[in-house]
């Protein structure tokens, strides 16, 4: 008996230590970066690209307090950390970053059907089942984030829909813009159109085209840097002429296409800093959107009051 209590201790220990030991690794491979401060590298980049300095910082922050006290009709948070988000796209202009919070409540209001009370447990089998969306483990060689959207055959639009598709877009996005590195260095798209056929053709619907891209140029305080089309069949000529004429100059310069040409997408992300599924030294992705799903869910609070931003509404 007492061989037999030392045996299950024993287990029970071992289960313990391994659970957290796996959870240590699991986290830090697959975790956000919030309350970070800048590296000195990335505070070079900020104040050369981004005009931020103390100073700069200080009157901006106070004066955008101002105009929120103004706009009665808005309803967003006032903590440092919202309007870091919303000050650093704009250059830490105030004035700019009030347009582009009514630009987001805007965008929230035309798609409230979508947005309303959006949660990640409502796309949770979209996020664990299917792998259409995923993040990079670590950044560029440029330290930016790397959103991988796989549209090809591998997405099965009857069991993950556009609509379902623009929900995962957008928690992801409520995540990324919590990281002030990224905030600061921008993020970068992959869209892997491997093995694209008419079913995933005809699921990037002329609707969902729009949505996304009125979000990517109006309401995203993110600094989206480029995106790279990949691996795309010539069936993907259909898509790109209902993409094409709703595409400003601004994001244009910042599309890329490479087709089967990995050599063409290292010029502008260093091989050392992609996986093999893209010609890259690191390894083939093993992980997905089910790896990040608990991070999403642990931002949850952040989640719950960006809900709650927007139009104020009437009684």
């Amino acid at each position: 008996m007492q061989f037999t209590h030392i045996f299950i201790t024993q287990s029970t220990l071992l289960l313990i230590f391994g659970y957290n030991w796996f959870s240590k690794m699991s986290s830090s491979e697959f975790r956000l970066e919030r309350n970070v401060e800048l590296s000195e590298e990335t505070k070079a980049i900020a104040e050369k690209e981004l005009r931020e300095t103390p100073e700069r910082v200080r009157e901006a922050m106070e004066r955008l307090k101002e105009l929120l006290k103004e706009n009665k009709d808005l309803h967003f948070g006032e903590d440092d950390e919202l309007l870091t988000i919303f000050l650093r796209p704009c250059k830490w202009y105030p004035e700019s970053a009030m347009a582009l919070m009514r630009r987001v409540a805007e965008f929230k209001r035309e798609n409230a059907c979508l947005l309303d009370g959006l949660l990640p447990e409502q796309v949770k089998e979209s996020f664990l089942e299917h792998k259409v969306v995923n993040v990079m483990k670590g950044r560029d060689d440029k330290g930016r984030r790397v959103l991988i959207v796989s549209v090809g055959g591998t997405w099965d639009p009857k069991k993950v829909s556009a609509d379902q598709l623009f929900k995962l877009f957008y928690l992801i996005h409520e995540a990324a813009m919590l990281e002030p590195e990224s905030q600061v260095r921008g993020t970068v798209v992959i869209m892997d159109f491997h093995n694209m056929g008419w079913s995933q053709t005809m699921g990037l619907t002329p609707a969902f085209s729009k949505r996304l891209l009125t979000f990517i140029q109006d309401a995203m305080p993110l600094r989206l840097k480029e995106v790279h089309f990949v691996k795309e069949p010539m069936i993907f000529n259909v898509v790109w002429k209902m993409f094409k004429p709703l595409i400003r100059e601004k994001l244009k310069t910042r599309i890329f296409f490479h087709g089967s040409k990995m050599a063409s997408l290292h010029k502008h992300i260093a091989p050392t800093h992609l996986p093999a599924d893209y010609g890259g030294e690191l390894d083939a992705i093993d992980y997905g959107a089910a790896d990040w799903y608990p991070v999403i869910n642990d931002v949850l609070p952040h989640i719950n009051n960006w809900n709650s931003y927007g139009f104020v509404k009437k009684a």
